[in-house]
């Protein structure tokens, strides 16, 4: 173990499967599981991790195969299942005793949903910020038009945007751009497949299924991200039925621009508290028209 830089209190390096793995770790408590987003590691989300720690939590966070230095999986592996399953693997092999919270962010949220979906004895619940796998890009007259029809160079527009306002930019740019920049220098084939999974991701029957078993479920939301736009939430919520849904200023990357507010959420999701008043209620699922089936 080598200590690391910042306020993530412990970097690790290990094994798992016979390759590398990176991951970091901090505090005392509960097990929160954190899953980084597209191109980046748990660096990126360091403040944020280390207070959640501060206040009572165990973080483990680990960088996803082909990102922050964890070896790639094997190219059949190279699936949102296939994910699910190596992080099982490596929470075993760290010795974390499970059932545990999962908190994903984007592609990391579709990791989560596959975790919960397929090994329900990993997952005591979960929490869905600005997550993939509600498949729909954009309503329209013929019916919902999917996010894996949507162009390449429109997801790069509102990436680009997804940088924030000018506020935040002096601490978003410089983290996001230097872990991104350093996984795709590491791993160019690795940054582009899962972009691929992320934008193809329809967890629509998972996510349905996980309503059905009752598993506890809470999305946060950005309500200006516009990487993954409001009909995608929509779709999530509509296969999730009647859970909480709780939006907040901030685009998709808003947990690393107001580490704040993201602690006070996962404290309070921890303690079984009520989000209010940081967050607003959304309307339930069951108060929209529903969405066309595709």
């Amino acid at each position: 173990m080598s200590e690391a830089r910042g306020p993530v209190r412990h970097r690790h390096e290990g094994v798992v499967d016979g390759r590398r793995v990176v991951w970091w770790s901090a505090g005392e408590g509960p097990v929160v599981l954190f899953l980084h987003g597209w191109a980046l590691s748990p660096a990126s989300y360091r403040d944020g991790l280390a207070r959640i720690a501060d206040r009572g939590a165990r973080v483990v966070a680990p960088a996803l195969p082909g990102f922050g230095g964890t070896a790639e999986l094997p190219p059949a592996e190279a699936t949102l299942a296939g994910y699910a399953r190596w992080v099982t693997r490596f929470l075993g092999s760290v010795g974390e005793d499970t059932p545990v919270t999962v908190v994903g962010h984007s592609f990391g949220g579709g990791v989560g949903v596959r975790l919960a979906h397929d090994t329900p004895e990993v997952v005591s619940r979960l929490v869905l910020v600005n997550s993939i796998g509600g498949a729909v890009w954009a309503a329209g007259p013929a019916g919902p038009r999917m996010m894996s029809e949507r162009p390449w160079w429109d997801w790069g527009l509102h990436l680009q945007e997804d940088l924030g306002p000018a506020w935040a930019l002096g601490r978003v740019v410089p983290v996001i751009v230097s872990d991104a920049a350093t996984n795709a220098l590491r791993n160019p084939f690795a940054v582009w497949k899962v972009a691929e999974l992320a934008r193809t991701a329809d967890l629509r029957a998972e996510l349905d299924e996980l309503r059905r078993r009752g598993l506890p479920v809470v999305v946060v939301w950005g309500r200006q991200d516009r990487v993954l736009p409001e009909a995608s939430l929509t779709a999530l919520r509509l296969a999730l039925g009647d859970v909480e849904v709780r939006t907040v200023e901030g685009t998709h990357s808003w947990l690393i621009t107001d580490p704040d507010a993201f602690t006070e959420i996962i404290t309070n999701v921890l303690g079984d508290a009520p989000l209010a008043p940081l967050l607003e209620d959304t309307p339930s699922a069951a108060d929209e028209p529903e969405a066309p089936a595709s």
